[in-house]
C-alpha cells in the first residue's frame, strides 16, 4: 500500500524553538518535486518527542494540506501509552491523513505480548492503514518477528518499518508473512538489502538532503537494474553514514541548512553539532558536491 521511496521529513524550527511551518511547507514542496512516493511527518527525525499537541496536529494538517493528495501522507502518531497514541492518531485520521506511522512504546520496555497488545488495540481503536515501527536503538527493545507476524494478521496493519539492523529478522517476516504485511528499511544503509529480499521500500532520512538520489535508487531495484541499484547504494553509503553522526535528526537538520533548505534548530535536549563534527558533515556534503 504504502511502498517506494518515503520520506522521514524533519519539523523545521525557529530560532526560538517554535515550528517554522512556512519552511516545512518548502520541504514538502521539495520533496515532491523530486519524486518522493511519502511523505511522514512527525516520526522521530520530525522531533515528534518534543511537540505539544497542538503543534503535532498543526505539523500533520500543513503536510496534508501541502501534499494536497498529490502524494499519501503517513502520520507518525506513536506514543509510549497506548491511549495516546489513539488519541493522536484519530486527530490524524480526522485531518485526513493516509495512514500511521507508530513507533513501539519507548522507555517504558513493554513484553512482545504487551507490544502485540498495544498495536492491536491502535488497529481496532482507529480505522486507518497503519506501518509499524520497530527500532530497538530508540525504544529500547526489539520487536521479534514472530510478533510481528502475529500482527500482520490484523487488516489495517499494512507494513512495518524494520530498523532493527537486521536483516535476517527482516527476512523471517517475509518468509512467514510476507503475503500479508510489507517489511519498509527504516535504515538507508539497508534499503538495498532489505529490498533484494523483498522488501517494499525505504522510509528514509537521507531523502531530506538528496531526495532524487533516494527514488532513483528505489526505482532501479524495482526494476531490476541491480547494477545500477548497487552502485547509486555504494555511492550514496557515506552520506547515509553522515546522517547518524550525531543524534537524528540534527545531522539532517545540519545538511539542510548547509545546502540552504531550512535552519538547523533543534529542540532541547538535542543541541547543535559540535565543532568537529560540524566539519566532518560539511566535507561529506563537499564531497558529494551538495554545497
Amino acid at each position: 500500500m504504502f511502498t517506494g521511496s518515503m520520506v522521514a521529513i524533519v519539523t523545521p524550527m525557529n530560532s526560538d524553538g517554535s515550528v517554522n511551518e512556512e519552511k516545512f511547507r518548502e520541504l514538502v514542496e521539495f520533496q515532491i518535486e523530486n519524486g518522493t512516493d511519502v511523505i511522514v511527518p512527525c516520526g522521530t527525525t520530525g522531533e515528534s518527542t518534543t511537540l505539544d499537541y497542538e503543534e503535532h496536529d498543526r505539523v500533520i494538517k500543513a503536510c496534508i494540506e501541502q501534499a494536497n493528495g498529490r502524494v499519501p501522507v503517513v502520520a507518525g502518531t506513536g506514543s509510549n501509552s497506548t491511549a495516546e497514541a489513539i488519541e493522536i492518531s484519530r486527530h490524524a485520521k480526522e485531518m485526513g491523513a493516509d495512514g500511521l506511522l507508530l513507533v513501539s512504546p519507548y522507555y517504558n520496555k513493554p513484553s512482545q505480548e504487551g507490544l502485540y497488545q498495544h498495536y492491536k488495540t491502535v488497529a481496532e481503536a482507529v480505522a486507518l492503514p497503519q506501518i509499524l515501527y520497530n527500532v530497538p536503538g530508540r525504544t529500547g527493545m526489539n520487536m521479534l518477528a514472530e510478533t510481528t507476524i502475529r500482527l500482520a494478521e490484523i487488516d489495517n496493519i499494512v507494513a512495518i518499518k524494520e530498523a532493527s539492523g537486521d536483516v535476517t529478522q527482516a527476512s523471517t517476516i517475509l518468509s512467514r508473512a510476507g503475503d500479508k504485511i510489507d517489511v519498509l528499511s527504516g535504515d538507508d544503509f539497508l534499503t538495498l538489502p532489505l529490498m533484494a529480499v523483498g522488501g517494499k521500500g525505504v522510509i528514509s532520512v537521507s531523502a531530506n538532503i538528496v531526495p532524487r538520489e533516494v527514488k532513483n535508487m528505489v526505482v532501479a531495484i524495482q526494476e531490476g537494474r541491480w547494477d545500477d541499484a548497487r552502485k547509486m547504494h555504494l555511492d550514496m553509503l557515506e552520506l547515509h553514514k553522515s546522517m547518524f553522526i550525531d543524534s537524528n535528526p540534527v545531522p539532517a537538520k545540519t545538511a539542510l541548512e548547509l545546502i540552504g533548505k531550512a535552519e538547523k534548530h533543534v529542540r532541547l535536549p538535542l543541541v547543535d553539532m559540535q565543532p568537529a563534527t560540524y566539519q566532518a558533515m560539511k566535507d561529506v556534503l563537499k564531497r558529494y558536491n551538495l554545497i
